[in-house]
C-alpha cells in the first residue's frame, strides 16, 4: 500500500538538492565559522553567502538576518527580546487569539513579567479586524504580533494594512511567517514589517534551523548568553550546514512559487470536488480567498477526529488534526475556538496540507479514501 503524505504544514521532506548542499558543509567545509584558518573561512563564506541570499529574498539587509534554531526561537526572540528591550517606552502588547503557540506562550510569559496583553478576536474566516487593532493601540503599546498565514486554517492576515497603520505608531510590528515564507511574496520594507520569524523545515529544508529578520535599529534583548555570534544577538556556533540548506530550500521554493500555488489550488479543488460528488457533509475552516494555497482545513460534522485520523492512517494517508494532541487526547483547537467558539467543529477538523512530492493522482486517491472513511464512520454514529 502506497503511503500518501499530506501533512506538509507540520514538516516537509528535505529535497535532494538541499541535502547535497548540506553534505558539502558537513564533510568538506566543516570548520567553525569563527575560526580564522582556511576551514573556518570556507565555513564563514557559506554562512555569509546564505545570509545575503536570504536577506535579498525578503527585501532585507545582510546584517538584519539572525539565524536561530527554528521558528519558535525566532518568535521568542522577537516577542520577548523586543518587549524587554523596549519596556522603557511602555508595557502594552497586542497579538491575536489564533497565533502559533510559539508566540502565544511567549506573551503568556510576558504577562507574568508585568506586561499587559490585548488578544484580538478574529471573524469566522480567522481574520483580525484592523479597526479593532487600531482601537486597541495606545501610547503604551510597544509591540504588535500578528502572524502572516495561519498554520491550521491557512488564513492570510492583512499584513500590508497593519504595516501602514503601525508606521505612524511607536509599536514594533512582528509577524510569524513560518507557513508563508516562500509560498507568498514577502518584502519586509514594502510591508512595513519590523520583525519576521521563519523556519527551514516548512519549505523542504532541514529541521532545527530558522531565522529572525530584525529591522536595523530595533532593540532586542538576547535570550542566549555566550559568544558574540550573530552580532551579539544570538550566542552559539552557527549551524552552517543547516543554514546553507535553508538558503537552498528557500531559493528553490521561490523559483517554483507560481507553479506550486497553481498545483496546490488544483489539489484543493480536486479534493473538494470528490467530496461534493460523494455528497459527504463537510465545512471548510478558514478564508477561501485570502489563504495559503497549501492548507485545506475541513470539519466533518459529528465525526470524531481521532477516529478519522486513525482510519486514514490505516489507509496510508498522513494528515493532521485541526487540534493539538496532548498525551493521547485531542484538545479543542484554540484557532477554531477563536473562530467559531464551537468545540464540536474543532473535534471533527482535519488539516490537509500539500507540498513537494505530491501529485494529482495521490490527492485524488487520498480524497476517495477520505470519502470511504467518512462514509464508514457515519454509519457507526
Amino acid at each position: 500500500m502506497e503511503s500518501i503524505y499530506l501533512d506538509h504544514a507540520a514538516t516537509s521532506p528535505v529535497r535532494p538538492e538541499v541535502l547535497k548542499e548540506m553534505a558539502l558543509y558537513n564533510e568538506t567545509f566543516f570548520g567553525n565559522p569563527s575560526s580564522i584558518h582556511r576551514y573556518g573561512r570556507e565555513s564563514r563564506r557559506g554562512l555569509d553567502e546564505s545570509r545575503g541570499s536570504i536577506a535579498k529574498a525578503i527585501g532585507a539587509a545582510f546584517e538584519e538576518i539572525i539565524f536561530t534554531s527554528g521558528g519558535t526561537e525566532a518568535d521568542n526572540l522577537a516577542v520577548i527580546g523586543s518587549a524587554t528591550a523596549n519596556r522603557d517606552k511602555g508595557n502594552h502588547l497586542i497579538t491575536s487569539k489564533v497565533e502559533h503557540h510559539g508566540v502565544l506562550h511567549a506573551f503568556e510569559y510576558l504577562e507574568k513579567q508585568g506586561f499587559t496583553v490585548t488578544y484580538l478576536d478574529v471573524d469566522e474566516n480567522g481574520m483580525i479586524s484592523v479597526d479593532q487593532l487600531k482601537d486597541a493601540l495606545n501610547e503604551e503599546t510597544i509591540l504588535v504580533s500578528i502572524m502572516f498565514g495561519n498554520n491550521e486554517v491557512g488564513t492570510i492576515q492583512p499584513i500590508n494594512e497593519i504595516g501602514r497603520l503601525l508606521s505612524k505608531h511607536q509599536a514594533i510590528f512582528h509577524t510569524d511567517a513560518v507557513q508563508a515564507l516562500g509560498m507568498e511574496p514577502i518584502d519586509v520594507k514594502d510591508l512595513g514589517i519590523d520583525l519576521l520569524a521563519a523556519s527551514g523545515h516548512k519549505l523542504n529544508g532541514p529541521n532545527g534551523i530558522g531565522f529572525l529578520y530584525a529591522k536595523k535599529g530595533i532593540a532586542l534583548s538576547p535570550l542566549l548568553y555566550g559568544g558574540e555570534q550573530e552580532q551579539k544577538r544570538r550566542a552559539g556556533t552557527e549551524n552552517v550546514p543547516a543554514i546553507v540548506g535553508l538558503q537552498k530550500a528557500l531559493d528553490l521554493t521561490i523559483q517554483e512559487r507560481s507553479l506550486r500555488k497553481e498545483q496546490y489550488n488544483s489539489y484543493k479543488r480536486l479534493m473538494l470536488d470528490i467530496f461534493n460528488q460523494a455528497k459527504i457533509p463537510y465545512s471548510i475552516n478558514g478564508s477561501e480567498k485570502e489563504a495559503l494555497t497549501h492548507i485545506l482545513n475541513v470539519s466533518f460534522p459529528g465525526i470524531n477526529v481521532e477516529s478519522i485520523l486513525m482510519n486514514l492512517d490505516l489507509e496510508g494517508i498522513a494528515v493532521s488534526s485541526g487540534s493539538a494532541c496532548t498525551a493521547g487526547s485531542i484538545n479543542p483547537s484554540h484557532v477554531l475556538m477563536a473562530m467559531f467558539d464551537d468545540e464540536k467543529r474543532s473535534h471533527s477538523a482535519v488539516r490537509f496540507s500539500f507540498g513537494y512530492g505530491n501529485t494529482n493522482e495521490q490527492v485524488e486517491r487520498a480524497a476517495y479514501k477520505v470519502v470511504k472513511v467518512i462514509e464508514r464512520l457515519m454509519k457507526l454514529k
